[in-house]
């Protein structure tokens, strides 16, 4: 539990843009990035650019992830996560990806135990899977009941795993994962250090069958985002320097992410050198989603461009490679108040809903606030019309 302790705070500045942390100073390019030029961002033509006309709670993934979440019929069961990335499998059921998950019981008052290192019976994991079958869901993490791990284990203590996006190809579960290490004592010394693709077979999810590298140059972390879409699987990148964040795109043929990878440059064309991709638009969050609408695209994120912003925003554009334009609000989270803050919406076009799924962290400054109330550190699920 030191290592949630110790980079809560630090994360959620992160995440929310406040300021640039060592390990986004580090991951800064070193030399000037190119942007994708004002002549080719114009705007998305009418007539295939979503529209949002609302958005609104999904009551059945709310009540199926509360109502397990205080489920105590197993100690190693998830009570609490962010992350919240899915995948549907060959079988039809759909796995969950999370990032920092909380396993253990309730407590009849709403609480959740200490942790195990502090005499309680609350586990602490970097990451994990839900499966969802028939509308019950199971925990799936390494180790046993008893002592469960990881299902991306760190290779030491000073390192860990939080995932990325995930997807299909030939039957194999491909799941993005960034890896971040810790180089002092301190609050901040902590640092993205590189990204990886975890391999997992569909009836065995507990361990990966293999790991391979990423691009990791120039500080990107991929992917925030995967999209399957004509021939080509498209994965998106954050730039994160605290404020701004820069979207960034890759993409490869076919369905695993093991090909040869090609970026977007700033003329719009696609290059194999890493170092021509080029800054797309700020304003993204480190995770958010590209997902075809009818004839469209739309890009659903938490709005980085304010400080601890509770809104969920989305563009439209012709292309899986943008532009993205016509800034549209989705939704205010009304969780967001005084220590609690909302993060990473992201969209699960392959979920059930009455309209596309989006989903959202919700998370604390002050890490009691995780330990006095269990309902805190959940996603919260939505349905999102367009026209």
């Amino acid at each position: 539990m030191t290592r949630f302790r110790s980079a809560l705070a630090p994360l959620a500045i992160a995440l929310l843009g406040l300021t640039a942390t060592p390990q986004q100073a580090l991951a800064a390019p070193p030399k000037p990035v190119p942007v994708v030029q004002e002549q080719t961002r114009t705007a998305a033509a009418s007539d295939c650019a979503p529209t949002v006309t609302g958005a609104r709670t999904d009551a059945r993934l709310t009540a199926l992830f509360t109502n397990y979440g205080n489920d105590n019929s197993r100690l190693d069961d998830w009570t609490g996560a962010d992350g919240t990335y899915s995948v549907k499998l060959p079988d039809g059921r759909e796995l969950w990806v999370f990032s920092d998950t909380f396993l253990g019981r309730v407590n009849p008052d709403g609480s959740r135990p200490p942790v195990v290192e502090e005499g309680g019976s609350t586990v602490f994991l970097n990451n994990s899977f839900a499966v969802e079958r028939n509308g019950r869901l199971s925990t799936i993490h390494a180790g046993t009941a008893a002592k469960p791990v990881a299902v991306m284990p760190p290779r030491d203590k000073d390192h860990w795993y939080w995932a990325g996006d995930a997807t299909l190809a030939g039957g194999v579960v491909e799941v993005t994962y960034q890896e971040y290490e810790r180089f002092g004592p301190g609050a901040w010394d902590w640092r993205w250090h590189r990204n990886v693709v975890a391999r997992f077979a569909p009836g065995r999810l507990e361990r990966p069958i293999s790991v391979h590298d990423l691009p990791s140059g120039h500080g990107v972390a991929w992917a925030s985002g995967v999209l399957r879409d004509g021939g080509h699987t498209y994965v998106y990148g954050v730039e994160d320097l605290g404020s701004p964040k820069y979207m960034h795109i890759a993409r490869v043929k076919g369905q695993s992410l093991l090909g040869r990878w090609e970026y977007l440059k700033a003329d719009g064309t696609w290059s194999q050198d890493q170092a021509d991709s080029a800054r797309v638009m700020d304003g993204v969050a480190n995770e958010y989603s590209v997902s075809r609408i009818g004839s469209g695209y739309v890009l659903i994120t938490h709005d980085t461009t304010e400080a601890l912003s509770a809104n969920i925003v989305a563009y439209s554009s012709c292309s899986p490679a943008g532009p993205f334009t016509g800034k549209q609000h989705v939704y205010t989270t009304p969780e967001t108040s005084g220590n609690i803050f909302t993060y990473n919406a992201h969209a699960h076009p392959d979920v059930a809903g009455d309209g596309l799924v989006v989903s959202y962290n919700v998370n604390s400054f002050v890490n009691t606030d995780h330990y006095r109330d269990v309902s805190i550190y959940r996603p919260r699920f939505l349905d999102v019309t367009f026209r």
